[in-house]
């Protein structure tokens, strides 16, 4: 028997059946295209989402029919959400992370209840991004909104496609900014101003819960088999840490993709003034009783990409061409909008000390080197607020990269263990649904079964003393420029 993990993202989505050891058996993925009706609007065609799911869960099933689906569970985004009708059908296009429409409605938040008092119930920093602001905006203006039966984020909904009942985990409805991660229940305060029941919310349990048996007109229509169990998952990046085997405090997810994004796991929920002011989110982890925050730059590997795509070659070749030794260029990754800890929009990307005596090699290298840096803020920060990170466990398409993943250790001056499974999101929530269908007997089990290292990074300790003297110039370099960039 396989178990299947689902990961549902922005763009696409993955499916892949695992064997009891982890081993990918059988894995099919597919793309869709995000829709911006107006400036600022960043949409997802539910309807779409669904059917290129769909497709790849039937592709993955019919290679699995001699080791047949036992049990499934989903990673998916946070944030994006959609309101259905009785049937999960969806009444209109589900509003994802990055839109911005919802802006004005955090100051409405922010005088109704505070973003202190936000904070310590939900976790979440108070900004545009939560579902609880957007919502709001849906309610108030679209009237198919205002007839849902129940608003879902994409977990739910796939549940719902699968023939139960809808239920979301304890990590993803913390992203939605409406959970009290204290209680782990709806936050009824917060429901009450925003005039929405319970009733039209998921129902909230523990990750790796057995929600049910998939309905039989859903295995039919899939591929499944009929007593396939649907187990409760998670938010993607909780979900790629348990992946990745990071489950105690100390450890750190390192997802080197399209987006960076820093996965720390702690011991007890996070709500100082110094998190909410540096935007980093405090909720909880796939792992029993554990916790996570997230630090991210929406600037990672996309910036390799545009210098690709705007100076030509391949990634391959740019990264081995790449100078061997550190630079002295400093890379302020600023692209698009900062992510943690800023949440700037009005920022610029800037690649200063350039000379006419600069290599293409050394541009290249200086780029992996600026993304990391601001990683590193990030790091240190999380630090400050009491969240040690003692060691990263690298997942993603960037991990592949021997040349970064030494920069990064060097930088961050801490070893860093490139996973052998990559689709870290997919793996944990395939262990999710092996912990609740008894294949593992405990999560621990399943990390030590399922999780294997493909190659530990030591940080150099010559280039780690020369990046620390250059970190304490890139530490200066957007508090100098900030005034001329959000001008720009």
């Amino acid at each position: 028997m396989s178990l299947l993990g689902i990961d549902v993202g922005t763009t696409g989505c993955k499916v892949i059946a695992f064997n009891d050891h982890g081993r990918p058996i059988a894995r099919a993925a597919a793309e869709y295209q995000l829709e911006f009706p107006r400036p600022g609007w960043i949409e997802l065609d539910p309807n779409v989402v669904w059917q290129r799911l769909a497709k790849s869960i039937r592709a993955v099933a019919a290679r699995t029919r001699r080791d047949p689906i036992k049990a499934i569970a989903i990673s998916a985004q946070g944030e994006a959400f959609l309101p259905v009708d009785r049937k999960g059908d969806p009444l209109s296009n589900s509003i994802v992370t990055f839109d911005s429409r919802a802006s004005r409605n955090v100051e409405w938040w922010e005088r109704r209840m505070g973003r202190m008092k936000i904070f310590r119930t939900t976790g979440m920093p108070l900004s545009a991004m939560g579902t609880l602001p957007k919502l709001q905006w849906l309610l108030k203006n679209k009237k198919s909104a205002r007839s849902a039966k129940y608003f879902l984020c994409y977990h739910d909904f796939v549940v719902m496609k699968l023939g139960l009942q809808p239920v979301i985990d304890y990590s993803l409805a913390a992203r939605t900014m409406m959970f009290d991660v204290r209680s782990l229940a709806w936050s009824d305060p917060i429901l009450a101003a925003l005039r929405v029941d319970r009733e039209q919310l998921a129902q909230p349990v523990a990750s790796g819960s057995v929600i049910g048996r998939i309905s039989s007109a859903a295995a039919q229509k899939l591929g499944l088999p009929r007593d396939a169990v649907v187990v409760a998952g998670g938010h993607d990046q909780p979900c790629a840490a348990l992946g990745a085997g990071a489950m105690r405090s100390g450890e750190a997810a390192y997802s080197v993709g399209t987006v960076e994004c820093i996965t720390p796991v702690f011991d007890h929920p996070v709500s100082s003034a110094l998190m909410m002011r540096n935007n980093l989110c405090s909720y909880p982890h796939v792992v029993p009783g554990k916790f996570v925050s997230l630090a991210f730059n929406f600037t990672g590997g996309s910036l390799l990409k545009w210098y690709r795509d705007t100076f030509g070659g391949t990634y391959d070749s740019l990264v081995q061409a790449s100078a061997k030794k550190p630079t002295k260029l400093l890379v302020l990754p600023h692209f698009t909008m900062t992510g943690t800890p800023l949440m700037e929009v009005r920022s610029k990307g800037v690649i200063a000390g350039l000379q006419l005596s600069t290599s293409k090699g050394e541009v290249t290298r200086s780029l992996l080197e600026g993304v990391t840096y601001e990683m590193r803020h990030n790091v240190e920060l999380l630090e400050r607020s009491g969240i040690a990170v003692k060691r990263f466990r690298a997942v993603g398409g960037g991990s592949k990269s021997r040349i970064w993943m030494q920069i990064k250790a060097d930088i961050m001056n801490r070893p860093i263990e490139v996973m052998e499974v990559t689709e870290a999101g997919c793996l944990g929530a395939a262990m999710l649904a092996g912990v609740a269908t008894r294949t593992y007997g405990s999560v621990d089990e399943a990390t030590r079964t399922a999780v294997r290292s493909a190659r530990v990074y030591e940080p150099n300790s010559r280039s780690s003393r020369y990046y620390a003297e250059r970190y304490e110039l890139y530490s200066r370099l957007y508090p100098s420029l900030a005034p001329l960039l959000h001008v720009m």
